[in-house]
């Protein structure tokens, strides 16, 4: 299953960023390195763990699986270590850390989560390369917070300077609903979590 969803994420993609992300989450995913380790070459993780130990402990594991793999690999909520990887994450509330961070090192890709077109449009202003707009279908994540829906996705999405990633609830079947929509790709959590099979490994 999650083999056709790699590969409509790719033909999704416009530009030049990953078109898939893993995000992993201490809940719901909080082993990703196997995850990780199925993921087509040009793919991107994001790093997400609260505790301070075994958030560096992921990261070094996962960097090492993203060199050998081809992967692209951003630490959420940690920018001194995220400047060992290829990027930082900033969750909605630290989105105005961005400028402060892209000044420091402009090198770096930059993300951020949003909810909402004002809150993508913040994080856009501060300098995020790409937003991480969620949740587009009703979510585990999120449990009774209303859905964006493909048509409000493609709204925000066209208004936006930075990029688009839809988050949320996405599978093989409503992904299609979001052709059109110039997103950069997809992001997902539990689609990604578990056995992709051989489709991943194709592309």
């Amino acid at each position: 299953m999650t083999g056709k969803l790699a590969r409509l994420a790719f033909r999704l993609n416009r530009g030049a960023l990953p078109p898939l992300v893993l995000m992993t989450d201490d809940e719901r995913l909080p082993e990703p390195r196997a995850a990780a380790s199925r993921l087509p070459p040009g793919s991107l993780i994001v790093l997400r763990a609260r505790e301070r130990d075994r958030r560096r402990r992921l990261a070094a594991s996962l960097a090492r699986i993203a060199a050998q793999r081809g992967l692209y690999l951003l630490i959420a909520d940690d920018p001194n270590l995220a400047c060992s990887a290829h990027g930082a994450h900033f969750p909605e509330a630290r989105a105005g850390e961005i400028a402060y961070w892209r000044a420091r090192r402009p090198h770096l890709l930059f993300t951020a989560s949003a909810h909402s077109l004002r809150a993508a449009v913040r994080a856009a202003s501060f300098g995020a390369d790409a937003v991480l707009l969620s949740p587009v279908f009703a979510t585990k994540s999120h449990p009774g917070r209303a859905a964006l829906g493909p048509m409000r996705l493609r709204a925000i999405a066209a208004l936006l300077p930075a990029s688009v990633y839809a988050l949320g609830g996405i599978d093989e079947t409503n992904v299609l609903r979001l052709s059109g929509a110039g997103l950069a790709g997809i992001a997902a959590i539990g689609a990604l979590a578990y056995d992709t099979g051989s489709g991943l490994a194709a592309l």
